[in-house]
């Protein structure tokens, strides 16, 4: 098995009714701004580079974003923000992640989602993401190389502890999900969490930029 392997598989998923409703929906009404794009409207694989140290993880693909583009933090306002950062701090050749083809590198970096389809509302089910946890566990077990696990947001940083509790006795309780919180997991993966780049927590000033270069720069010395 390997990385691309794994995608394709991936990309044929229909198990979550909901899902594949929502994200065709989608895909075939489109947003107006969008209306020259052929939407992807299927599970986004994730992407960067599969011998890396660093593994991002996000909640789900965004509706015109991921579910338009077939890529993972690319095409929404989140990606924008993002990438403008990891851009800043040396994890990726550009500022911009716009499209497949738009020539985005990320150096040590390896993203992906927990849930592969975007969910109504950005808010998966429970049972929406036991059904997509066999992807995510397979990706865990392929990036062999990671040390560090990002995780954006409190529903990524629960899904890589509910992964890693399979093997290891420990209380999820005892990590607490926060911005700028590093914890080790008993295998010495580096379990980091932070707020998730959307739109509500930038705009909020829940998270700013220079809150995310400063974490991100302590990131690489965790690295």
């Amino acid at each position: 098995m390997t990385i691309s392997k794994l995608n394709e598989e991936l990309i044929e998923c229909t198990l979550c009714d909901r899902l594949v409703d929502f994200r065709e929906k989608i895909a075939i009404e489109k947003r107006k701004s969008f209306e020259s794009w052929n939407y992807w409207g299927k599970p986004v694989p994730g992407y960067g580079n599969d011998k890396a140290r660093l593994l991002i993880l996000g909640l789900a693909p965004a509706a015109h974003g991921g579910n338009r583009t077939g890529r993972v933090f690319t095409g929404d306002k989140s990606a924008e923000f993002l990438m403008k950062c990891l851009h800043e701090t040396g994890f990726a050749n550009q500022n911009n992640s716009d499209s497949r083809n738009d020539g985005l590198i990320l150096y040590d970096a390896f993203m992906t989602v927990a849930l592969k389809c975007v969910p109504p509302g950005d808010k998966p089910l429970p049972e929406e993401l036991r059904n997509c946890q066999p992807f995510l566990a397979k990706e865990f077990e392929l990036l062999s190389e990671v040390s560090t696990i990002l995780c954006l947001g409190k529903i990524a940083f629960d899904a890589t502890l509910r992964y890693w509790r399979q093997f290891y006795d420990f209380k999820m309780k005892d990590y607490t999900f926060g911005h700028d919180v590093c914890y080790s997991l008993p295998n010495g993966l580096q379990l980091v969490g932070s707020y998730h780049p959307s739109p509500r927590n930038v705009n909020t000033k829940r998270l700013t930029y220079d809150m995310m270069i400063e974490f991100l720069i302590k990131l690489k010395g965790i690295l």
